[in-house]
C-alpha cells in the first residue's frame, strides 16, 4: 500500500516531458493572479477536524498509527494518537501561544512555547502550528513578496509555478485539468537546498459545516530533508470549518507527572 502510494506520488511530481495532449488555455494565469487565488482558498478554509492514519519517520525511528487531529489557522492544534484498543497513548494541545503534550504511555509530560519545535514533540517533524491546517486541506503557504511565473505541462494538463522570495525559491504544481485546482505538489528551496516538500494524491470532494464543497486530497507527504523527517499521512473522515470551541485546545497535565526526556 505504502509503496503504491509513494509511486502515484512520484508520477504526479515528474517533469513534463515533449508534447502533450493536454491544450495550453488560450490565457495562462500569472503569477500574481495564481498567489491571489490560493490566497483565497486558504481563506475560505479556516479549520478542520479529521481522523487519519500517519506514518513519519526521523533518524532510525517510524512510527505508524491512528492520529485524531483538528486545528485552525489561528495556530491552534489537537492531535490525539490512538491505540489499536481505541485507548489515547499520547494527548498534544497547542493554543496559539503554548502548548502542552501528555504521553500516556511513558508517563510523563511536556509543555512549552507553541511552535514548530513543540509540533515536532508528537510528529517528530517540525512544521509551524498552521502548516498542519495546510497538510489536511491541501492548501500551500506562500511567502509575503513571493513573484515569478507559471508555465504549462502539456503531458499532465498541470500548471507549474516557481517564486522567488525573500524566504528562498517556491515551486508548486497545480493539476489545472477540467477547470481543476488541485496542489499537487509544492517546495521551497534556500541556497538550493530543499527547506521542505509536499505532495498531495487522490482528490476528492468534501463538504463543509455550511454545505460547501471543498476539494481535498486523500493522502499527503511532508518531507524536511535537512531534518531527515518524513510523514506520510492517509485522511480518513474530515470536516471543514467546523466550529471548534478553544477549550478543545488545552490540556490540564495531571499531578505528579514527571517531565518527557
Amino acid at each position: 500500500m505504502r509503496l503504491g502510494f509513494l509511486g502515484l506520488l512520484l508520477a504526479c511530481g515528474c517533469p513534463s516531458g515533449g508534447g502533450g495532449s493536454y491544450k495550453q488555455p488560450a490565457k495562462l494565469p500569472t503569477a500574481d493572479e495564481v498567489v491571489a487565488k490560493l490566497a483565497a482558498t486558504r481563506d475560505a478554509r479556516k479549520a478542520f477536524r479529521a481522523e487519519s492514519v500517519m506514518d513519519y519517520w526521523l533518524g532510525g525511528q517510524r512510527v505508524k498509527g491512528t492520529v485524531l487531529v483538528m486545528g485552525t489557522s489561528q495556530r491552534q492544534v489537537r492531535f490525539n494518537a490512538i491505540s489499536p484498543q481505541e485507548d489515547v497513548l499520547a494527548d498534544m494541545a497547542c493554543d496559539g501561544q503554548d502548548f502542552a503534550l501528555v504521553n500516556m504511555q511513558k508517563n510523563c509530560q511536556l509543555t512549552g512555547p507553541c511552535n514548530k519545535q513543540s509540533i515536532a514533540t508528537f510528529l517528530r517533524v517540525e512544521m509551524e502550528p498552521e502548516d498542519v491546517l495546510h497538510l489536511a486541506l491541501g492548501t500551500v503557504p506562500v511567502p509575503a513578496g513571493s513573484t515569478g511565473k507559471v508555465t504549462w505541462d502539456s503531458s499532465k494538463g498541470y500548471e507549474r509555478v516557481e517564486l522567488t522570495s525573500p524566504e528562498g525559491t517556491q515551486k508548486i504544481v497545480i493539476d489545472a485539468r477540467d477547470g481543476r485546482a488541485d496542489i499537487v505538489s509544492s517546495e521551497l528551496s534556500r541556497d538550493g537546498k530543499v527547506v521542505w516538500s509536499v505532495e498531495n494524491a487522490d482528490f476528492g470532494e468534501v463538504k463543509d459545516e455550511a454545505g460547501g464543497t471543498h476539494r481535498l486530497p486523500a493522502k499527503t507527504r511532508f518531507k524536511s530533508p535537512q531534518k531527515d523527517a518524513d510523514l506520510l499521512v492517509e485522511w480518513k473522515e474530515r470536516t471543514v470549518n467546523p466550529a471548534l470551541d478553544p477549550s478543545k485546545f488545552k490540556i490540564t497535565i495531571p499531578a505528579g507527572l514527571g517531565r518527557c526526556p
